[in-house]
């Protein structure tokens, strides 16, 4: 497994934004934050596995501000020989994931874009609540995707996978 320094290198070399490798900083701050709680409550998770992917969980971000930036995240990170477990970290990072259908949709690749792994699951979580280089609450991140025009059942697994990794939100 690569290192930070050399993750946060990878992004810089593929040319990201220093707004969005600060995104990608936070995200990581806090995704460890989130893994070491479920650590310390008896899950296993691989904190240094969730601190990598988060940092290059927008890798993509250095050709596309789109939605298919996680996918084109996915191509330079296999260009970059990642392993796997932080390839698809990359690739579900989006929201609380995607169906097959809601990728087909949004013109991705058809393939299952839903995190399964409680490491793939903080990072999605973290990049939610990360705007910018600022952590907001999850009621923030609702209402943004709400005013975007995301869908109920959209907003509803952000919520729910909030509940599932972070908690901050058990006793909401």
């Amino acid at each position: 497994m690569i290192g930070r320094n050399e993750a946060i290198q990878i992004l810089r070399d593929e040319g990201c934004d220093e707004k969005v490798i600060l995104h990608c900083v936070t995200v990581s701050d806090e995704a460890v934050r989130i893994a070491q709680e479920n650590v310390a409550v008896g899950r296993d998770v691989d904190i240094c596995l969730v601190e990598i992917g988060a940092l290059l969980h927008d890798l993509g971000r250095s050709k596309s501000h789109d939605i298919d930036h996680a996918v084109l995240g996915v191509e330079l990170a296999k260009k970059h020989n990642l392993d796997e477990a932080v390839i698809n970290i990359i690739k579900k990072h989006i929201g609380a994931g995607l169906t097959c259908e809601e990728a087909h949709n949004l013109g991705l690749p058809d393939d299952d874009y839903m995190p399964k792994t409680i490491e793939e699951k903080i990072v999605a979580h973290a990049d939610n609540i990360v705007k910018g280089d600022k952590v907001i609450t999850l009621k923030k991140r609702l209402k943004i995707m709400k005013e975007r025009g995301l869908d109920k059942e959209a907003r509803k697994r952000v919520k729910e996978l909030a509940y599932e990794v972070d908690f901050k939100y058990s006793d909401d």
